[in-house]
C-alpha cells in the first residue's frame, strides 16, 4: 500500500469540474449550502447501506448516503432553489466504479417535475463537458426512453406484471449465471445493470425515466403513468451518472413506504438503521413542490478523461484513505 496520491494527474481537472458545477448552478440563482455528514438517522431504503459512527462516550450517527434529508428539511423552511457539492458514504460499495467515499452534486428546483429537471441535467453536463477541450463530450443527442418501454422492447417483460420466473427465464436465455435470492425489482436492477445499460450507445447520453413505484424511493407517484413514479436516472454510455424525483411530498405515502422498506430490509437480512425522525416531521410539516437530482461527480469526471476506474480520479481512494 502506498502513502502516495492515487490520481495526481485528475486534480486538476477535478477542481476545473467543480468550479464549472458550481457556475453552472449559481448562474442559474441556485444557493450553496452545506449540511451535515454526521446524523442521527439514516434512510431505509434497501439500495443503500449507511456507515455508522460510533464516538468514544457511546453516542452514535450515520454518515451520510447522500445530503438529501437535510437539504430538504431547509426547503421544508424555504430555503428556494439550493445546491450542495458533498462527501457522502456508501457501505459495500467497491470497485472500478464504486468507492465507499465519494463526491456528490445534489440540487432541488422548486416548481420544477422530473422532466423539467431532467432538460437542465442535461444541459449542465454538456455545459461542463465544454468546459475544458480536453475533456471528452457526450456524442449526440440525448435519447430518452421510459423504463417500461425498455424493457418491453428489449426483454419481452412488463415491469409491473412479470413476477421473478419470468425474469430468471430471461436471464438464463441470455447466459447470465446470477445467484443468490432476488425479488422482482432485485431481478430488474440485475438485468439493467447486466444487459440493458451495456447495450446504451457508447460516449452518449440516455435518459430512464419514470420508474417503477416499488423503486421509486422518494419519488412521487406518475400523475399519467399508474404503477410508475416520477423518477429518472441519467447514463453516459453504460456508467450511471444521476438519479432524480419529482418529489415526493405527502407525509402518509412517505410514512407508508418507510414501513415497507422496513419489511425489506428485515427479508433481506439486512441492517435497519435507525429513521430519520427530524426529515419526518419536516415532511410532515411540508415540503414546497420541487424536483431534485443527485449526480455523482466521481463518475462524471471518469467520463470526461475517458477513464475506466475510479481510482484513477480520486487522490486517496479506498485502501490509501
Amino acid at each position: 500500500m502506498s502513502w502516495r496520491p492515487a490520481a495526481p494527474q485528475a486534480r486538476v481537472h477535478r477542481a476545473r469540474l467543480n468550479a464549472a458545477l458550481r457556475a453552472f448552478l449559481s448562474a442559474r440563482g441556485l444557493l450553496e449550502v452545506e449540511t451535515p455528514i454526521l446524523s442521527r438517522g439514516a434512510p431505509l431504503d434497501p439500495g443503500v447501506e449507511s456507515w455508522r459512527a460510533l464516538a468514544p462516550d457511546g453516542a452514535a450517527g450515520y454518515l451520510q448516503t447522500s445530503p438529501e434529508y437535510p437539504m430538504k428539511r431547509l426547503l421544508a423552511d424555504g430555503a428556494g432553489d439550493i445546491f450542495q457539492l458533498a462527501r457522502v458514504f456508501r457501505g459495500e460499495e467497491q470497485g472500478p466504479r464504486h468507492n465507499p467515499e465519494f463526491s456528490m452534486l445534489e440540487w432541488y428546483r422548486l416548481d420544477y417535475d422530473h422532466r423539467r429537471l431532467m432538460d437542465e441535467v442535461l444541459e449542465l453536463v454538456h455545459a461542463v463537458a465544454g468546459a475544458d477541450p480536453d475533456w471528452m463530450r457526450p456524442r449526440g443527442s440525448a435519447r430518452y426512453v421510459a423504463y417500461a418501454d425498455l424493457y418491453q422492447e428489449t426483454l419481452g417483460l412488463d415491469p409491473l406484471s412479470c413476477d421473478v420466473d419470468e425474469c430468471m427465464v430471461v436471464a438464463e436465455r441470455l447466459g447470465l449465471g446470477i445467484v443468490g435470492q432476488l425479488d422482482r425489482d432485485g431481478w430488474l436492477d440485475a438485468l439493467m445493470a447486466l444487459v440493458l445499460a451495456p447495450g446504451f450507445a457508447p460516449d452518449a447520453l440516455t435518459m430512464v425515466f419514470d420508474y417503477p413505484e416499488s423503486q421509486a424511493v422518494l419519488a412521487r407517484p406518475c400523475a399519467y403513468a399508474p404503477g410508475y413514479a416520477s423518477r429518472f436516472e441519467l447514463y453516459w454510455g453504460d456508467l450511471e451518472l444521476a438519479n432524480g424525483f419529482h418529489e415526493l411530498n405527502d407525509p402518509s405515502i412517505f410514512a407508508a413506504r418507510c414501513e415497507q422498506d422496513r419489511a425489506r430490509r428485515w427479508r433481506n437480512g439486512q441492517a435497519v438503521p435507525d429513521a430519520d425522525d427530524l426529515f419526518a416531521r419536516a415532511m410532515r410539516a411540508g415540503l414546497p413542490d420541487c424536483a431534485g437530482v443527485a449526480l455523482g461527480v466521481d463518475r462524471l469526471l471518469m467520463c470526461l478523461l475517458g477513464e475506466t476506474d475510479i481510482a484513477r480520479v480520486i487522490d486517496f481512494p479506498w485502501g490509501r484513505a
